[in-house]
């Protein structure tokens, strides 16, 4: 079981990550940030998420932290 955190004052909102997200637990956030960006969220339990990393690696601020 795997932990995800974003840091929704870093995300620029690229949406990248959620593209590349297998288990689909990657969302636009409705809020915008101290930048003025609308980050993404995440909607996962800790079950659904395989801690693939795959999110935290293709985000170009490092906005994603997996904790195994």
């Amino acid at each position: 079981m795997a932990k995800m955190r974003i840091n929704q004052q870093k995300c620029k909102g690229c949406l990248l990550c959620i593209n590349v997200c297998p288990q689909k637990l990657i969302e636009k956030d409705d809020k915008i940030n101290n930048k003025g960006y609308t980050p993404v969220k995440s909607i996962y339990t800790k079950q659904n998420c395989s801690g693939c990393c795959l999110c935290a690696i293709i985000c170009p601020e490092c906005c994603i932290e997996i904790e195994r």
